[in-house]
């Protein structure tokens, strides 16, 4: 170590503060859970497959939030919303995502607004309701997409 405090592989971000790299990446047993999904059970990854999906998935959320956070500055906002990454997607090239996310965002938010409007029911709605129409806010995804 130097005397910048920094370690090896660490960089400086656009303030200067040092980043430790694994501070830049997703969580690496969320990428292998997501990947042992996609995968027969007996299936097995390398661990060099998963380093190379992290660091992948990290910089294309990188490049689609970098995009969505200069339009909400130029706009003078300060909160990047959902509808600000769909439109980054498809001004960088990915407008084949653009309709499944919208509709995927639509789903999402409907879902927030139904358990919002269970929580702030009395407790006598709350107990009338039949169980089959409660379902915890966004649990599950409201629909799955399938390769």
């Amino acid at each position: 170590m130097g005397s910048t405090g920094l370690d090896a592989g660490d960089d400086l971000d656009e303030r200067g503060v040092s980043v430790r790299e694994q501070d830049r990446f997703l969580p690496i047993a969320n990428i292998s859970r997501i990947m042992k999904k996609a995968l027969p059970s007996n299936a097995k990854i390398a661990k060099d497959a998963k380093e190379t999906v992290q660091e992948c998935v990290s910089e294309f959320i990188s490049f689609i939030t970098s995009e969505a956070s200069d339009k909400c500055q130029r706009e003078k906002r300060k909160t990047i919303n959902g509808d600000d990454l769909l439109w980054a997607m498809s001004t960088l090239g990915f407008e084949e995502y653009f309709e499944p996310l919208k509709l995927y965002l639509h789903k999402y938010r409907e879902a927030e607004k139904a358990s919002l409007a269970r929580q702030q029911g009395t407790p006598e709605e709350a107990e009338a309701r039949d169980d089959s129409t409660r379902s915890p806010a966004f649990s599950q995804p409201p629909f799955s997409y399938q390769t």
